[in-house]
């Protein structure tokens, strides 16, 4: 059997390290789309990256604790690792966001916010459906949504910077400071792609 009952605990924590990834791309989403962002809203992102830090921690500890684990410890490692970087980029962004005075955030970093969300939610949905090795199925199409998600960003990003690069009203800083914030959300999406790759691999090696 793959996944044994003395290793639900490393399952939960997945779970609720999971959930603050969703918390933080969901609350990103409705910083951006907000007509002011405050530095209330940032403080609130910081302190979920707090929790996400924690999180983080306590999946740590635990695997130096333990002699069974439900798979290889290095992708428990690269797991727990890949998903705190995605709660460290929001809230990078959010602060660059606040740091740069974009106030009012444009159409396409709108739209990439909708895809963090998304994306989230899919990493979240994936590694909730980890722990039954009936879901393999179901586990792959959330990380082949999530490998979409991201193609998805990736047009954006390149049609923003283009856009803003080659308009000749926008001011050469603010430009750059768009470039940027594309750039930086566009990469959060990589980085959820990275959680999808790697249980794609906890996929293969165990079945």
């Amino acid at each position: 059997m793959l996944f044994m009952p003395k290793e639900v605990k490393f399952f939960d924590l997945f779970d609720a390290q999971a959930a603050i990834v969703m918390e933080c791309a969901s609350l990103f989403k409705k910083i951006v789309c907000t007509p002011e962002i405050t530095r209330d809203m940032v403080s609130k992102m910081h302190s979920l990256e707090h929790d996400g830090d924690e999180s983080c921690h306590n999946i740590i500890n635990t695997l130096n604790e333990s002699f069974i684990t439900p798979f290889d410890r290095e992708d428990i490692l690269d797991l727990t690792n890949q998903m705190d970087n995605i709660i460290d980029g929001i809230y990078l962004i959010t602060n660059r966001f606040y740091l740069f005075k974009i106030f009012e955030p444009s159409q396409e970093s709108k739209h990439l916010a909708e895809i963090i969300e998304k994306s989230a939610i899919e990493v979240s949905q994936a590694v909730l459906s980890l722990r039954h090795k009936k879901k393999i199925k179901e586990t792959a199409k959330h990380c082949v949504e999530i490998n979409r998600l991201e193609n998805l960003a990736d047009d954006i990003r390149d049609e923003a910077i283009s856009r803003i690069l080659n308009d000749e009203k926008i001011n050469p800083l603010m430009a750059i400071k768009q470039k940027e914030l594309f750039e930086e959300s566009e990469g959060v999406t990589d980085m959820c792609e990275h959680v999808a790759n790697t249980i794609s691999s906890i996929l293969v090696k165990n079945n």
